[in-house]
């Protein structure tokens, strides 16, 4: 019988991997946040607890015509196996890989030694009880990885914030042996991550410059870049500052203690855990409030969520915009090309120069001008930037430009999608010369918002684009009423079920000059 039991534990810690790995890659797209990670799972119960596990009360059904410990053994261990290749054969592609940080490592650790004892109870119980009250505990706990995870993230959360605080700590150390340190935070509701790039594009022909990889741009990602990348020979730092809630902001000022704030552009972006608009521009003006009296605060001027915010802290600031003629930096006489886009800025005191870049979107203009204005705040001149801005690549999956061998050019704009940013990149497909096709599965993370913003850019998109291919057909929802609202053609666009889906209709349906718009990507923990 012992053999059995062990057959049936090894088929039982088959499908509790799986999930186990699923629940903890859904924890950590879900910042480690127990609030978030139980909404995520209150809204995909049937990921959570699949539906081919209802066939974990076969073995009791089989009661009716047996009682021998081996048949239902070897049953129940069919079960757990039939269960596990379901759920591996039905595992979704993974579009951001679960990383295997310390902290991962850790949550792993402990789940498993949770198992571990729920495996040495099942043992115990088939024994000196019987072998379904063993079966009924392994069945019970093979459903609830994910109820576990949460439980374990909450058993470690002390320790993980004592670890995070020596993390901390040690940045600070080293921030304070570098007193010569120029330190320049970036944060906004967009265009942070493109601002980060280009800030270090120009700076870097002048200084030996640092910037936080990636979207390293939180209060632990920050710090270990600290830790692990700034070198004595460093003279620039840029931080680039993300925010999913009141605080957020500060808690990486408090770090780094910036010299230069930006603040590119204030939205209605991470509505569900910021709840209004007011509670973003607060938090975003965080970096603002946070500058030292011999700081210098960068803002976009044309940005009225960031001009109707008034700031207590008396730094200086320094104001750059499109639209407004009374702004520091201003840039004018824009054209656009196949190549990329031209424009001139103009300083206060008159100062001209014309820009050519390889960017896209007047978005890009303001994050040059962005740059542009750290640069002559560390003694550049507009024409020793010129040279660096015209070298600045794309940044990947930001309207990135992506000519192909065969009859399309994508526009890449996957990595992310809000109001602002979503709008604009439809106004570059729309000046775009030949057949322009959009290809989308909405904005997410908007909360009670999110609907109405959906339809009213599908509206916005009808107006610009020849083509539309919508991903989702639950997801979508929003888009479809605003096309059906703006009386766009439905022979002009198509619902796919998925983004592999929408790329093969996408070769179908071109033409020769067809540019695709690829706007936004959706995470794993928003998959249909």
């Amino acid at each position: 019988m012992y053999i059995f039991l062990i057959i049936m534990l090894v088929g039982w810690i088959l499908p509790v991997t799986l999930k186990v790995k699923r629940s903890v890659h859904m924890l950590q797209q879900n910042s480690y946040r127990n609030e978030r990670f139980s909404k995520w799972i209150s809204e995909n119960t049937s990921k959570v607890i699949q539906p081919v596990e209802v066939l974990y009360a076969a073995p009791f059904l089989l009661l009716v015509f047996t009682r021998s410990d081996v048949l239902l053994l070897a049953f129940s261990a069919g079960v757990f196996l039939i269960v596990f290749a379901v759920i591996y054969s039905t595992r979704p592609e993974e579009k951001k890989k679960l990383v295997y940080t310390k902290r991962v490592q850790r949550l792993l650790g402990v789940t498993y030694a949770v198992y571990l004892l729920i495996a040495s109870i099942a043992i115990v119980l088939s024994a000196f009880i019987h072998v379904m009250a063993a079966y009924a505990l392994l069945a019970l706990s093979a459903m609830l990885p994910f109820t576990v995870m949460k439980l374990v993230n909450t058993i470690n959360t002390p320790i993980e914030g004592r670890i995070n605080e020596g993390f901390v700590n040690d940045a600070k150390r080293l921030l304070k042996a570098s007193p010569d340190l120029k330190v320049i935070g970036i944060t906004g509701s967009f265009g942070k991550t493109s601002v980060k790039h280009f800030v270090h594009a120009v700076l870097s022909a002048k200084y030996n410059v640092l910037m936080t990889p990636e979207s390293y741009n939180t209060r632990l990602g920050v710090t270990r870049t600290i830790n692990e990348q700034l070198k004595p020979y460093h003279e620039v730092f840029i931080a680039e500052m993300g925010a999913k809630q009141e605080g957020d902001i500060q808690e990486i000022c408090d770090i780094v203690g910036q010299e230069y704030g930006i603040l590119t552009a204030v939205g209605e972006q991470h509505l569900e855990t910021f709840k209004t608009l007011d509670n973003i521009k607060k938090t975003k003006h965080e970096i603002i409030e946070t500058l030292p009296e011999y700081g210098v605060g960068i803002l976009n001027m044309d940005d009225e969520n960031i001009m109707s915010h008034k700031a207590e802290n008396p730094a200086r600031r320094v104001y750059y915009g499109i639209d407004r003629e009374d702004a520091d930096i201003r840039a004018s006489d824009i054209s656009y090309s196949a190549r990329g886009m031209s424009f001139t800025i103009t300083l206060k005191d008159g100062t001209t120069e014309t820009f050519r870049t390889r960017l896209l979107g007047k978005h890009n203009i303001y994050n040059v001008m962005a740059a542009v204005a750290v640069g002559l705040e560390m003694g550049m001149t507009l024409s020793q930037m010129a040279a660096p801005v015209k070298n600045i690549a794309p940044v990947p999956h930001r309207l990135e430009l992506k000519p192909t061998n065969g009859n399309i050019t994508i526009i890449d704009d996957s990595f992310n999608s809000n109001p602002v940013g979503s709008k604009m990149a439809v106004d570059v497909l729309g000046q775009m010369d030949g057949r322009r096709m959009l290809v989308t599965p909405g904005m997410i993370e908007l909360g009670d918002k999110e609907y109405e913003l959906n339809r009213e850019w599908a509206r916005y998109a009808a107006g610009k684009c020849d083509y539309i291919i919508l991903v989702g057909p639950k997801q979508t929802k929003p888009l479809q009423d605003g096309l059906a609202e703006a009386g766009y053609p439905e022979e002009q666009f198509y619902i796919a079920k998925d983004l592999n889906d929408a790329i093969q209709h996408m070769h179908q349906v071109a033409v020769d000059k067809t540019i695709v718009l690829l706007e936004n990507d959706l995470p794993d923990t928003f998959l249909e």
